[in-house]
């Protein structure tokens, strides 16, 4: 008898072109047939894709040169994500720590 256990995985990536991070979602299906073999179909959007470790490509630029992060390591990292909205600058006007040339 064939077994089959579902599971989500949210991964994390970084592009080593341009530093972009972001996560994909993932559904993993295990399986283990009545002979004792086991294999996993990774699936994206219901699509059968490759496993992540291999041909992710950066939403950002483009670039095929992605690594990951462990499961859950944004979670703990939500400064590597870029805020929604630029920062407004700050007010506050840059003083020069040189003081200024006196005429001679």
């Amino acid at each position: 008898m064939t077994s089959v256990e579902e599971e989500r995985r949210t991964l994390p990536f970084e592009c080593r072109g341009c530093w972009h991070v972001w996560e994909e979602d993932y559904l993993v299906r295990h399986i283990d047939d009545e002979h004792g073999n086991a294999a996993e179909i990774w699936l994206r959007d219901g699509l059968v894709v490759p496993p992540p470790s291999s041909g992710v490509i950066c939403p950002h630029c483009g670039c095929q040169q992605t690594t990951t992060f462990p499961a859950g390591y944004l979670a703990r990292h939500p400064e590597l994500f870029r805020a929604a909205e630029p920062v407004a600058p700050d007010a506050t006007p840059l003083l020069s720590p040189v003081p200024p040339r006196r005429p001679y």
